[in-house]
């Protein structure tokens, strides 16, 4: 006999690059708290733009920065500065594939 396995899909989010989010908003997206938004402001890890937290605006590619910085703090027990250099040696690893696939090209 065959079992069949059934997956349930809750949420589904298709975000453009061009998203602009408030900070409630990515937030409510994200499943996290302002404090911890604010903190990742504050460690560089996303460049909100706007100058207070009321009018601070978030695009496509900051949420999904967000989301990573999330999953490695609950799944990991990262703090923000290890989340922060984590999505930072990310970003290289992105940048040297790109130049590698230019230079193969």
């Amino acid at each position: 006999m065959n079992k069949r396995s059934t997956t349930l899909i809750t949420d589904v989010l298709i975000v453009e690059e061009q998203v602009d989010l408030t900070l409630d908003e990515l937030c409510r997206v994200c499943s996290t708290e302002i404090d911890q938004l604010t903190a990742l402001v504050d460690e560089g890890v996303i460049a909100p733009e706007g100058e207070t937290p009321s009018g601070w605006r978030f695009s496509g590619a900051q949420l999904r920065r967000v989301r990573v910085a999330v999953r490695l703090q609950r799944d990991l027990g990262v703090n923000t500065a290890g989340a922060a250099l984590a999505l930072q040696l990310m970003d290289e690893v992105e940048a040297l594939r790109a130049q590698l696939g230019r230079r193969g090209a």
